[in-house]
């Protein structure tokens, strides 16, 4: 049990406190040894409200002591053998269905559209389809607000549609994981209409409701509560106003989803990608959150719910009682989770997820999703080496750098035209090399980038819109459409770029988000019919995968780990032996040494020369 009289060491070595205090440094970007000095380590935590300039008072110990007892296990520390499973083995696409294929002309993507492109799934070389939500939803976050689980969205087909998505996917031997939002529902559920109109029912527990509310904000800007006249009570929204929380601590709450989910894998669903899963267990009495910890965070109340104490018990009771039963496959959104947490989340012998999420790779340190500023890859480098080294054999790594959440990550590296193509295929490597499980966002293997939005009435995304409208009572219409443009969520939703026909072979009707001019080159049609493209090489990069097996469960070995700017490792095992080089730069970088082997593939043509050029990256084999 850690107390004010513990040390920050003690702290460092709580599998919370050690991820909490690597957030606050990269979000300041301070580095770990600002922590792991002896001189800090050995303070007390009692007195560091007392240290000169000091920005915590006792309510933030307090705060941060009930948070971090809330975890006495650590992560087992063996290297035992990684257990084989088809996941640790598949490269993963995620498809956001409303911009994938619309098949009817209506400007939305559908459950049609996907079935006519699955065969360019399967020829690109993909194992499983992650879809994000196509449940009925009055679509206020674009399907992230259900109002029926057990419906599909009309505008994306019928229960008959998935059937044949469903056995198409299967027929080419691929697998299908559907978006599994639980957290929350749309207000216009029928259980938030019963627990609202009937009180006295069992659904008047579903939801999270209180007198009076307390502070914490929402993500999509303002209070996270609404006032229910009906019950003459607030209730809880972590997202938009019309996604109610729901409330977990009720059992039978808890039996209706382990119900449906079921209901489902009945239906031959392969597995589940979790929303926000971390957030289900809120801490009892929903206490005010800490002021200090909302001005750092820039949402108020997060430590009482982004690892709640039942969230363990929660995720153990559903992958016994629905997953494994079925032996589906499930992958967690954990935002605010970082390596010590996901172990304890994901570890093979806990049974609770099989994989997790984590998000600190996808800006670098100081900065956040609507900063405007050039992405370092020499971050990705770190943060890799540290997962690859740490994270431990019961654990698997996702290998991601977009989803329908962020902007594309060629747009935050580097914006010159002349690096797009060996970037994306730089990236590429990089993800598709390392252990872990590959999950690549529609149009990544195009090379897709942020789109040339020119105004506000552009955007279709909530949380822009949200926030757009917070930042204009504070700046200039001007500055604050700048700030939302760099982090907009709407850069990786608009359609998937198919030709350079109208509307970029989406769709024969206006889509329901406009792109730019931009598919008139970058297209899919153009570059399966250029050998050189970004498409053809993730081709063939990921028939490389399945060919050389050491990539899925092999050593991973880093050397020039000091050296800016390179990035290379040996992937190995008792069969084979894999060499990657990187050049992390828009510069020449002089090689540290000359790969022996062959070369398999590399982002450039022609001979190896006594430099990496820019960007350059390959895959050599030893003999």
């Amino acid at each position: 049990m850690l107390t004010k009289k513990s040390r920050i060491k003690d702290v460092y070595a709580n599998p919370i406190g050690r991820d909490v205090i690597d957030r606050v440094l990269l979000q300041m970007n301070i580095s770990k040894k600002a922590v792991t000095n002896p001189i800090v380590g050995n303070l007390k935590l009692k007195v560091l409200p007392k240290l000169p300039k000091s920005q915590l008072d006792e309510g933030f110990l307090d705060t941060l002591l009930t948070l971090l007892n809330t975890e006495q296990e650590t992560a087992k520390d063996n290297e035992e053998q990684i257990l084989k499973a088809w996941w640790k083995e598949a490269v993963f696409y995620q498809i956001y269905p409303r911009s994938f294929k619309d098949s009817n002309g209506d400007g939305i993507g559908d459950l049609q559209g996907i079935i006519s492109k699955l065969d360019y799934l399967k020829e690109l070389g993909i194992d499983a389809v992650w879809l994000s939500p196509i449940y009925d939803s009055p679509n206020d976050d674009n399907g992230y607000d259900i109002r029926d689980y057990h419906k599909i969205m009309a505008e994306f087909g019928t229960m008959e549609d998935f059937g044949r998505l469903l056995t198409e996917v299967h027929n080419r031997d691929m697998r299908l994981i559907m978006d599994l939002v639980v957290n929350h529902t749309s207000d216009e559920h029928e259980w938030y209409r019963k627990a609202v109109h009937e009180q006295d029912s069992k659904y008047g527990d579903y939801y999270i409701f209180k007198d009076q509310p307390n502070n914490w904000t929402s993500f999509f800007s303002g209070s996270a509560w609404n006032y229910v006249e009906e019950r003459g009570q607030y209730a809880l929204h972590l997202f938009s106003k019309k996604q109610m929380d729901l409330n977990w601590e009720n059992e039978k709450l808890r039996h209706e989803i382990h119900d449906m989910v079921i209901w489902w894998l009945e239906k031959g669903v392969d597995g589940f990608r979790l929303d926000v899963i971390n957030y289900i267990s809120k801490r009892s009495g929903l206490p005010d959150g800490n002021e200090g910890i909302g001005k750092l965070m820039g949402y108020y109340g997060v430590e009482h719910y982004f690892y709640g104490p039942r969230l363990h018990e929660y995720l153990h009771e559903m992958k016994e009682k629905v997953f494994i039963p079925y032996n589906a496959f499930s992958v967690g959104e954990t935002p605010g989770t970082g390596m010590e947490m996901s172990k304890l989340l994901t570890a093979d012998y806990r049974n609770e997820l099989d994989m997790v999420f984590s998000f600190d790779h996808l800006e670098t340190p100081g900065h956040t999703r609507f900063d405007d500023y050039q992405y370092d890859l020499n971050y990705i480098k770190s943060y890799m080496i540290n997962w690859m080294e740490n994270y431990g054999n019961h654990c698997q790594p996702s290998l991601f750098y977009e989803n329908h959440d962020n902007p594309r990550m060629i747009s935050k590296i580097n914006q010159d035209p002349q690096y797009r193509n060996v970037l994306g295929k730089l990236l590429a490597v990089i993800q598709l090399t390392l252990r872990g499980t590959p999950f690549i966002y529609q149009g990544q293997e195009l090379g897709m980038i942020n789109q040339d939005f020119r105004s506000a009435s552009d955007l279709r995304d909530v949380e822009s819109l949200n926030l757009y409208d917070e930042l204009c009572g504070t700046m200039k219409k001007e500055e604050a459409f700048a700030k939302i443009l760099a982090g907009s969520r709407d850069h990786s939703r608009t359609p998937m770029q198919w030709n350079d026909q109208q509307y970029a072979g989406f769709s024969t009707g206006k889509p329901w988000i406009m792109m730019d001019e931009d598919y008139k080159n970058c297209n899919v049609e153009a570059q399966l019919q250029d050998e050189d493209s970004i498409l053809r090489f993730f081709q063939k990069l990921i028939a490389l995968r399945k060919e050389h097996r050491v990539i899925y469960y092999g050593d991973v070995l880093f050397t020039n780990q000091k050296e800016k700017d390179l990035f290379t490792y040996y992937r190995k095992d008792e069969t084979e032996t894999l060499y990657i080089e990187i050049n992390l730069s828009s510069s020449d970088k002089k090689r540290t040494k000359y790969p022996e082997g062959i070369c398999l593939l590399s982002n450039y043509t022609g001979e190896s020369l006594p430099f990496l050029r820019p960007y350059e990256a390959s895959i050599w084999k030893y003999n």
